[in-house]
């Protein structure tokens, strides 16, 4: 039996590290950077939490997709389903967060070709397809289609199966998780915005299916995907008990930033509240309030009528 692999393991450099993802994270990440650096530079603010946000998302795709935890995703069900999990869960919220979208818009240059990407951003915010891909009718299925399609509808072994597969799956999940992210915690300008209420029912809906889902690999005494099964077996590792590993990840560290964004979303909302609430109370002050002025007088008329 081989050694129990440990965290070292997993934090090696991968095989073939300058694949499609990790470039795409330091190109992501080298593009912000210059943005906020001409904004600082300008004497013009620019939020330091939100580039260490941006940016740690972008450190995070590259260490899940570039480091060893990637040559293991392709042996090891367990460790594919932490890469999922972390896609499509963990950095979509990291460079939502980040406003990647209000940066183009105040950084990039209103001439030359800044003048044609600044054009090409606004045509994509009125783009119908962008209001149809951010529509929880579309994003909210879409992200739980990763799982209960991929898994419980067999698909997951013929996708894996293709060349390049693995990749195209990781690209797959960091869409999805971005498009499903977007309209919960961005604060860039949309083409559609949801209520406060939508976004916290998504988020409740996500959590109990995806906790379901956790608990369905958890309890299955069958292998659900075959693919891992013969790498599994020769690390040393029994693939129904891989299996359930995966199951306990979903089920917990899966959970755990969609808790983080319904405590995000609670406090926007009553930051929310709390401001139209005061703005009402000022115009009420100044202007007065009709329904409670029509209130104060009707009690007015019962006193007088009482006296009489």
């Amino acid at each position: 039996m081989n050694a129990p692999l440990d965290l070292g393991d997993y934090l090696l450099p991968a095989a073939h590290p300058f694949t499609l993802l990790p470039g795409a994270a330091t190109v992501m990440a080298t593009i912000y950077l210059l943005g906020a650096l001409r904004l600082w530079r300008q004497h013009r603010r620019w939020s330091v939490l939100r580039t260490v946000s941006f940016v740690s998302g972008c450190a995070a795709l590259a260490a899940v997709t570039g480091l060893a935890v990637e040559d293991y995703g392709k042996a090891l069900l367990s460790v594919f389903m932490f890469q999922q999990l972390t896609l499509m869960m963990a950095i979509p919220p990291l460079l939502v967060l980040g406003s990647p979208g209000t940066l183009l818009l105040r950084a990039t240059p209103h001439r030359g070709v800044g003048k044609s990407v600044l054009k090409v951003a606004h045509g994509a915010l009125r783009w119908r397809g962008s209001r149809w891909a951010l529509s929880p009718w579309v994003a909210l299925p879409a992200y739980l289609a990763a799982f209960y399609g991929l898994y419980i509808a067999d698909l997951l072994d013929p996708v894996l199966a293709l060349p390049g597969g693995h990749t195209a799956l990781e690209s797959a999940f960091l869409i999805s998780g971005i498009l499903f992210t977007i309209p919960v915690l961005s604060t860039d300008p949309l083409p559609v915005r949801m209520s406060h209420g939508g976004r916290a029912l998504d988020l409740f809906a996500e959590a109990a299916l995806h906790a379901f889902f956790g608990v369905f690999l958890m309890m299955a005494t069958s292998l659900v995907v075959g693919t891992f099964a013969e790498s599994t077996i020769a690390l040393g590792i029994d693939p129904i008990e891989d299996q359930r590993v995966a199951g306990g990840l979903a089920w917990s560290y899966g959970e755990a930033p969609t808790l983080i964004m319904i405590l995000i979303v609670r406090h926007r909302w009553f930051r929310h509240d709390s401001v139209r609430d005061a703005a009402a109370s000022r115009w009420a002050d100044a202007h007065g309030d009709p329904e409670l002025d029509e209130y104060n007088e009707y009690l007015r008329r019962l006193e007088k009528g009482g006296s009489a």
